[in-house]
């Protein structure tokens, strides 16, 4: 899950220098949201001891 917030991220980078505005924020928001849901999932698995 963290491979693809950085793919979306990376995604969102390229489109912000080629002018596509629109393209770079909904990357952006798709990165972000996965980025948490990885972090959420994180805790929960360190919490509960599962790998």
């Amino acid at each position: 899950m963290l491979r693809y917030s950085l793919i979306f991220l990376i995604v969102a980078i390229v489109a912000a220098v080629f002018g596509f505005g629109g393209i770079a924020g909904a990357a952006t928001g798709i990165a972000r949201v996965l980025f948490f849901v990885f972090l959420i999932l994180l805790v929960i698995s360190l919490i509960t001891g599962r790998k």
